[in-house]
């Protein structure tokens, strides 16, 4: 029998608690749960107000992976969904996950959080700015961190903060938060510094997409800004063998990254995290941080 849990006055069924969904650490689907009801404040953060895609993994990552934008049938009438455009002909229905209850019914599907840099209420107007720093082997995270910190200056010389955190994967995001800023000015911005950074760095940093080109070399990927993208949402579960999380960290831990192992996150470090940092990337909910493309 599927239990039934009441969060927030609403009733939800969560099925297969047992199932291990990270299968290196034997992680089970009730330990995902756990780990978003323990980090619902910090990832609500991020995700109230902003239209939400899902990569779904329902059967672990070695399962059918599944991007959608759509609400998922049986979507219930009290999670909130919002009409957004999809391109410019064309609009759609997305969830937004605004409360603990919609957190939790959502993380029951097994799922990614990924979420564009504009809100429902704007769309195409970025209030942040990513910069998604991706490792082309053999280079690693740690030639990811010297890009950042290259990045952090060059930002800082406009007067624009940046704060890190781990894709959860194999590189880093630089996040940046705006006045809201029309998308297709912080995209060709955002363009501009990666051109840049090649240039100032090219022993070290691409920043076209072609694969031909990246062995060895850190690809500023500046197209997430884009108002049709999206980027993992801060503290996201990722879709991996063990339980890793695209988790904020601190500049002193960019700085002293030796190791790729050094900037790895998973799922039981996050709750420490915060109580000790609080949310790193609280300042790009503040509209006091919120910097101004020059």
């Amino acid at each position: 029998m599927t239990p039934i849990t009441e969060v927030e006055g609403r009733r939800l069924a969560l099925s297969n608690l047992e199932k291990v969904l990270h299968p290196a650490t034997g992680t089970t689907k009730g330990e995902v749960l756990h780990y978003y009801a323990t980090v619902a404040d910090a990832i609500l953060t991020h995700l109230r107000d902003r239209p939400l895609s899902f990569l779904r993994y329902p059967d672990g990552p070695d399962g059918q992976l599944f991007f959608t934008k759509n609400p998922p049938p049986g979507t219930p009438d009290w999670v909130e969904v919002a009409e957004v455009p999809r391109s410019s002909r064309e609009t759609g229905e997305q969830v937004v996950v605004q409360d603990l209850a919609s957190l939790m019914w959502a993380a029951n599907l097994v799922v990614e959080f990924h979420t564009p840099q504009w809100k429902t209420i704007r769309p195409a107007w970025a209030d942040r700015m990513v910069f998604d720093l991706d490792p082309g082997a053999p280079a690693t995270v740690v030639e990811c961190c010297d890009v950042a910190l290259w990045l952090r200056e060059r930002l800082a010389a406009d007067g624009l903060d940046a704060y890190a955190k781990t894709s959860g994967s194999k590189g880093l995001h630089l996040l940046v938060p705006l006045e809201p800023t029309p998308s297709e000015d912080v995209s060709a911005y955002a363009k501009g510094l990666a051109v840049e950074a090649e240039a100032e760095l090219g022993e070290l940093v691409v920043h076209r997409m072609a694969r031909a080109l990246r062995p060895g070399k850190v690809f500023v990927d500046h197209s997430q800004n884009a108002a049709a993208k999206t980027t993992a949402t801060p503290y996201t579960l990722r879709a991996r063998a063990e339980p890793t999380v695209s988790a904020p960290v601190t500049w002193d831990e960019v700085e002293g990254c030796e190791s790729p192992d050094d900037l790895v996150l998973r799922l039981g470090d996050i709750a420490g995290r915060i109580e000790l940092y609080g949310d790193l990337l609280a300042p790009l909910a503040d509209p006091s941080a919120a910097g101004t493309l020059p």
